[in-house]
């Protein structure tokens, strides 16, 4: 949308206008395109929302400005960049550069926007009804330190006038998706069904897939390690433990991808973040993980993004356990309309030339080939694993017309 810049006009005139065009609004999705330029009025800004607490424990978000992936589909308040305020932990947040503020660039947070449009100066404040939080007011510029407490007392301002009408829409259009849900009869036997049927066939899909894990690591681990004790000259009992340890990590991670519910629940990105905060025990290091896809991942097949996930999570583990890296980064981007690749990189001591074990670099090279994906493990500084998958040609997605 075009920045606009504040005008000479009364606050109370601007607030009395909204309140006008909202009283005769019954279309949440329309309310705050038809209000963006009131509140441009009294605060520049590059990206307006309103976040509305739905569901227990999530949030929705209706944009106006830049379009984000905030606006697309609900969120966790965990991950919202804003939830000391969703959690009434401060009065409001304010901000001179988000992009360098630990509140909302935290690891698990949602900040993918921020980052990518460069959404530095930040204010927001609540939304209260009768005395009750139901969300928050937040606007951002791409300038460094726009705002200041005059911009919160403002912003306040026009939150409190949103709040009410905001609240009774946001009930109507859950009410509205209520009745859009079959509740009972035909329509809700036939949902059971469908849903019975996608469970068996995701566990048939999961029990192969463990299966495959299975005999591809854990027996090989354990055959190997058989050999190792019954050979004429047995190793030292402290590398034996090591290798012992290692199968049983091996053996761990298998079971905990045996239930996938972060990457089926909350999206690849997601479950990639979560993975690598868990797979890292060195408090130091960096971590940054990036979608400039904007989800792309979450459009493929089950079958292929699962694998895409597996080499990403193997590659990570490399990087955690093996170069001594202080920082690690994930890049999700889409170098031609026709492929996506995944990067993982570090900084560390990189690979060497004669590796003791291989088993990860070859369930990373069979899982490529597995998805027809083109997979390069390359010296950069450190490593860096890349995996690339040709996919379809997506078509534009339209521009918002709101």
């Amino acid at each position: 949308m075009t920045l606009h810049t504040a005008q000479e006009t009364s606050c109370d005139t601007v607030l009395a206008r909204m309140s006008g065009r909202l009283a005769d609004q019954t279309d949440i999705s329309e309310a705050l395109p038809l209000i963006k330029d009131d509140i441009a009025a009294v605060i520049p800004f590059v990206h307006c929302d309103v976040c509305l607490l739905d569901r227990p424990g999530w949030v929705i978000s209706h944009e106006v400005g830049i379009r984000t992936r905030w606006s697309r589909a609900s969120g966790r308040i965990d991950h919202a960049p804003i939830r000391e305020v969703l959690y009434e932990q401060c009065p409001y947040m304010l901000t001179d550069d988000a992009i360098n503020d630990a509140r909302f660039t935290y690891p698990g947070a949602a900040c993918e926007p921020i980052l990518n449009h460069g959404l530095r100066s930040r204010v927001h404040v609540p939304l209260r009804c009768k005395g009750r939080l139901i969300g928050s007011l937040n606007l951002s510029d791409t300038k460094v330190a726009r705002y200041s407490l005059q911009t919160v007392a403002q912003a306040q301002q026009i939150a409190d006038v949103l709040a009410p009408w905001f609240h009774i829409l946001h009930l109507a259009e859950q009410a509205e998706r209520r009745n859009r849900t079959p509740a009972s009869g035909l329509g809700s036997e036939e949902g059971l069904r469908r849903g019975a049927l996608e469970l068996t066939q995701a566990m048939e899909l999961e029990r192969q897939r463990i299966g495959m894990d299975l005999h591809d690591q854990t027996l090989a681990d354990l055959s190997r390690l058989l050999r190792e004790v019954t050979a004429e000259t047995p190793l030292p009992r402290e590398a034996l433990a090591d290798h012992l340890r290692e199968t049983i990590t091996g053996l761990r991670r298998i079971i905990d991808m045996a239930v996938p519910t972060l990457l089926d629940l909350f999206g690849f990105t997601h479950a990639v973040r979560v993975h690598l905060e868990r797979a890292c025990h060195e408090d130091s290091t960096i971590l940054d993980v990036q979608d400039l896809t904007h989800g792309l991942p979450d459009t493929l097949g089950p079958t292929v993004r699962s694998a895409l996930f597996h080499i990403t999570q193997e590659a990570i583990n490399n990087a955690t356990r093996h170069a001594g890296a202080s920082r690690i980064t994930v890049r999700i981007n889409q170098p031609t309309q026709a492929t996506l690749a995944i990067t993982v990189s570090d900084n560390g001591c990189g690979i060497p030339a004669a590796p003791s074990r291989q088993s990860g670099l070859l369930h990373m090279r069979t899982r490529a080939r597995l998805i027809s994906a083109d997979l390069e493990i390359l010296p950069d500084q450190g490593t860096t694993v890349r995996a690339t998958l040709r996919i379809p040609t997506r078509s534009q997605e339209p521009k918002d017309r709101r």
